[in-house]
C-alpha cells in the first residue's frame, strides 16, 4: 500500500501554492475502509474556516460495499485537526482576496489519514499557457541532453 491515498492533480494546474498545512481528518470506520480500497475523490475538495474550525467540502468516499445500514454519506462536510495557532495563520492568510484553501493529497502518517492543505491563488488562462510552455521547453532540454550522451 502507498503512503499516498489520493492525490489532487488539478490544484497545481489551477493554483498558484504559496504554503501547504498537514490536517488530520475526523472519519468514521467506513470512510477509512473505503479509502484504503481507493473509493476517494479529492479533485473539487477545499478548507474553510468557520467559527474558529476547521472544515473540509466536497470530498467525495464513495461509500463502502460490505458496510451495512450504519454506512457513511458520500459527500459529508468533515472537520479537520488542526492546532488554534494554525487556524488563526491559516484564516489571516485566506483572508486576502483570491486566495483559497485547496486540499493537495491525502496519505497515512503514523496509522492516522492527513490531508496536505495548500494556500492557493487561481491561475489565469494566461499563467496556465506559460506553464505549459515551460514544461513543453524543459522535456525538450532532457530530450536533447539524454541523446547527447548516448
Amino acid at each position: 500500500m502507498s503512503a499516498d491515498l489520493i492525490t489532487n492533480r488539478k490544484a497545481p494546474r489551477d493554483y498558484n501554492i504559496l504554503e501547504t498545512y498537514e490536517a488530520g481528518v475526523v472519519l468514521r470506520g467506513t470512510e477509512v475502509k473505503s479509502l484504503r480500497a481507493g473509493k476517494g475523490n479529492l479533485s473539487d475538495a477545499f478548507a474553510r474556516i468557520e467559527n474558529q474550525q476547521a472544515w473540509l467540502y466536497n470530498l467525495d468516499i464513495q461509500p463502502y460495499e460490505q458496510a451495512n445500514r450504519f454506512n457513511h454519506e458520500p459527500k459529508a462536510v468533515r472537520r479537520l485537526l488542526l492546532h488554534k495557532n494554525e487556524i488563526r495563520k491559516i484564516f489571516g492568510t485566506v483572508a486576502v482576496a483570491g486566495r483559497t484553501l485547496v486540499a493537495l493529497k491525502m496519505y497515512w502518517k503514523a496509522n492516522k489519514i492527513k490531508v496536505l492543505l495548500g494556500v492557493g491563488v487561481g491561475k489565469n488562462q494566461r499563467d496556465k499557457r506559460e506553464d505549459l510552455k515551460k514544461a513543453a521547453m524543459k522535456r525538450d532540454v532532457d530530450q536533447a541532453l539524454k541523446d547527447r550522451r548516448r
